[in-house]
C-alpha cells in the first residue's frame, strides 16, 4: 500500500516497505522517476527538503513602499520569501493592495517549489488597515484568493510589537509613514500616530520630501534661484522642472515624496544647512511620538526596550545620530535595541500561533 501527497509541481508516491518515492511531473509525459527517500519520508526539490505532511504558513509585512512575505514551516524555519510594491490600501486601493500581497505571497510559494495547497494559514499585517471596515475587507479580498486556508489580517503596528518578544517595549517606525507602539508591564498595547499622509505621518520620509519640495516652491514663486538642495532634488528625481515634480506628485505622491528623502539625507550627510533643518525638525515630531506613548503607557521612569525600525533608520550617519540623541533626551532609562525577527516573520508566527491552536472539537 502507498500514500499519495501533492508537493508544488510534484505527485510524490511513497513505498511504505521500502521508503522509496516515485515522482511524476504532472502534465508531461516523462514518467515515473525514483527518488530514494530512506525511512523518514522526506521530499526534496530544488536544494529544498520537507517532510512530507508538512504544513506552511504565509507571514506577510505590508507597507506603502514594498511588500514582504516569508514562507514558514511549522518548525518555524523560513524556507522561503517573496517581494512585491506597496499594499497599503489606503495609498494604492484595496485592489492595488490585494495584487501586492498575492504577488509576493505567490513568489514565496514558487521559490519554495510549492503549490498554494501546501499553505494552511496566510496572516497579512497592512499599513493602512488599522479600520476594522479595512481589515475585514481586505480579509474577504485575500480570502477569495486563498480559499482553501484560514486568512488572518492584522495591521503592520501589530507586527512590530510581536517582533519584540515579551516585557515592556515601544517601536518607533520611521518609513514612508510613521507611529510608534508599545506595550507595559501588563500586556496593554497602545498606539499613536499612523493615522497616514493627510492626518498624520509627521516626521515620515513622506513629510521630509513633501516639506522640502514645499519649501522650493515657495522660493521659486518669489523668484530665487534654487537652493543647493532643491537643485539636487530635480537633479536626482530626473525632474525637467518644478512644474514636472508637480505633475507627478498630483498623479502618485508616494512615487515622489518618499524618494526626496535618501536626497535630503545626502545631502544633510555633506553639510547642507537646509536638510539638516528639515531633518532636525523630523527627529522632533518623531521623539514627541515616543514621549505620548510613554506618558500613556506609564513608561516614563520605567526600564524598557526601545526599538527603531523602518526604511529611515540607517540611511543616514547624521539623521541616525539626530534622532538617538533625542530619544535619549526623552527616555533616559530606555535600552536601545533591535526587532528580535523581520515583521514578515512576526506575521509568520502569528500565522503558525493560528495554525497550531486547538479547534473547538480539540481543545
Amino acid at each position: 500500500m502507498s500514500e499519495l501527497w501533492v508537493i508544488g509541481q510534484y505527485e510524490e508516491k511513497t513505498s511504505a516497505l521500502e521508503g522509496v518515492s516515485y515522482r511524476r511531473r504532472i502534465g508531461t509525459a516523462s514518467g515515473w522517476v525514483n527518488w530514494q527517500l530512506g525511512a523518514g519520508h522526506y521530499a526534496k526539490k530544488g536544494g529544498l527538503t520537507y517532510a512530507l505532511g508538512m504544513r506552511f504558513v504565509l507571514g506577510i509585512d505590508g507597507g506603502g513602499t514594498k511588500t514582504e512575505c516569508v514562507l514558514m514551516d511549522e518548525a518555524g524555519l523560513v524556507r522561503a520569501e517573496g517581494r512585491s510594491g506597496p499594499s497599503n490600501p489606503m495609498r494604492v486601493g484595496f485592489g492595488g493592495a490585494l495584487a501586492a500581497v498575492c504577488e509576493a505571497g505567490r513568489a514565496a510559494i514558487q521559490n519554495a517549489g510549492l503549490s498554494t495547497a501546501g499553505v494552511s494559514v496566510v496572516c497579512a499585517g497592512l499599513a493602512g488597515a488599522a479600520q476594522p471596515e479595512s481589515q475585514r475587507k481586505m480579509k474577504k479580498l485575500l480570502s477569495e484568493e486563498f480559499p482553501t486556508q484560514v486568512v488572518e489580517v492584522c495591521t503592520d503596528v501589530d507586527l512590530k510589537l510581536e517582533a519584540t518578544g515579551d516585557g515592556r517595549a515601544i517601536v518607533l517606525n520611521v518609513g514612508t509613514g510613521t507611529f510608534a507602539v508599545g506595550r507595559d508591564l501588563n500586556g496593554q498595547a497602545i498606539r499613536v500616530g499612523g493615522h497616514g499622509p493627510l492626518l498624520g505621518d509627521e516626521g515620515s520620509a513622506y513629510d521630509v520630501g513633501r516639506r522640502a519640495m514645499i519649501a522650493a516652491l515657495r522660493a521659486a514663486d518669489r523668484g530665487s534661484k534654487d537652493s543647493p538642495l532643491a537643485a539636487r532634488i530635480l537633479h536626482d528625481l530626473r525632474a525637467t522642472d518644478w512644474e514636472d515634480l508637480q505633475l507627478r506628485v498630483y498623479r502618485v505622491p508616494d512615487e515622489v515624496f518618499p524618494r526626496i528623502f535618501p536626497v535630503v539625507t545626502a545631502a544633510a550627510d555633506e553639510g547642507d544647512g537646509e536638510a539638516r533643518m528639515f531633518l532636525k525638525n523630523a527627529a522632533e515630531e518623531l521623539a514627541s511620538l515616543v514621549t505620548d506613548l510613554m506618558e500613556r503607557l506609564e513608561l516614563k521612569d520605567e526600564k524598557f526596550l526601545l526599538v527603531k525600525s523602518g526604511g529611515m533608520a540607517g540611511r543616514s550617519a547624521y539623521f541616525d545620530k539626530l534622532l538617538d540623541e533625542r530619544l535619549q533626551a526623552v527616555a533616559p532609562r530606555a535600552q536601545f535595541g533591535e526587532l528580535q525577527v523581520t515583521a514578515a516573520q512576526a506575521a509568520a508566527r502569528m500565522a503558525l500561533k493560528l495554525m497550531l491552536a486547538p479547534t473547538e472539537e480539540g481543545a
